[in-house]
């Protein structure tokens, strides 16, 4: 192995573990570190009242488990910047604060990577990995994957219009739907994913 196929390797393992997987899902946002630091809190009130009111020992146990899970979530998600300082909150505290944080965090979870600008990232770094290869094979890579690249952009301003036309002319839907029957399975799966996007 020379020296240059090493600096290559060398690099892309480094950009492996840097980049971390930013680019497969969101970083927690700020409202579901704020709904995890609360359920830790909250499991933390329910074991502390359980053992209080000399609740079973299978609830005591039960919410003890929850208490520590709760803990993992935490360590996953990261500590919020407006964590409680000091001593735990009241219960009713926790329970003003948990609606507003639990939907704010809610409609976080419920964001999707945009699939579109995620292979727009990976062709990027495809990209700029050729030009670190050099040479006539990394010219060829990089200007298959721009290529690839300029169609998945085609693709998607194409299946966009097709849409926008279905809503503009609903008379016509039939007839633009008859006229897509001719599309290959792998093709009608592509454009249901664009169309899902």
């Amino acid at each position: 192995m020379n020296s240059q196929q090493l600096a290559v390797i060398s690099v892309l393992m480094g950009v492996v573990f840097f980049s971390g997987c930013e680019g497969l899902r969101y970083a927690a946002t700020e409202a579901q570190k704020e709904n995890a630091w609360l359920h830790r809190q909250v499991c933390a009130a329910a074991a502390d009242a359980a053992n209080d009111e000399n609740a079973s020992q299978r609830l005591c146990d039960l919410t003890a488990t929850a208490h520590e899970q709760s803990t993992v979530f935490v360590a996953d998600y990261g500590l919020p910047l407006r964590q409680a300082q000091g001593r735990p909150e009241t219960v009713e505290a926790l329970l003003g604060r948990g609606t507003v944080i639990v939907n704010e965090a809610k409609a976080d979870s419920l964001r999707k990577p945009d699939t579109w600008a995620l292979a727009d990232s990976a062709m990027e770094l495809g990209i700029a990995l050729a030009g670190l290869v050099g040479g006539v094979y990394g010219i060829r890579i990089a200007g298959a994957i721009k290529t690839a690249r300029e169609k998945s952009k085609a693709l998607k301003e194409i299946v966009a219009g097709n849409e926008l036309f279905k809503q503009l002319y609903p008379e016509q839907a039939d007839r633009f739907k008859d006229a897509q029957q001719k599309q290959s399975p792998e093709t009608k799966q592509i454009v249901t994913a664009i169309k899902s996007t």
